[in-house]
């Protein structure tokens, strides 16, 4: 189930990238790579958006 009508995130993937989010500001802030951690957090967008397409052409 989607968190908002109009996001295709649930609440666990909504808390995940938020998670993410701050972990990549965190490494960030050090001088630390953050590819992996964004790679990962598009990942979760995509396979949100993708299901959310599929219910919709129904």
């Amino acid at each position: 189930m989607a968190l908002t009508n109009k996001d295709p995130h649930n609440a666990r993937e909504m808390a995940a990238v938020i998670l993410l989010g701050l972990r990549i500001e965190r490494r960030k802030a050090r001088g630390k790579p953050t590819k992996r951690l964004e790679n990962r957090a598009d990942r979760i967008r995509e396979e949100a958006q993708t299901r959310e397409d599929a219910k919709r052409r129904k």
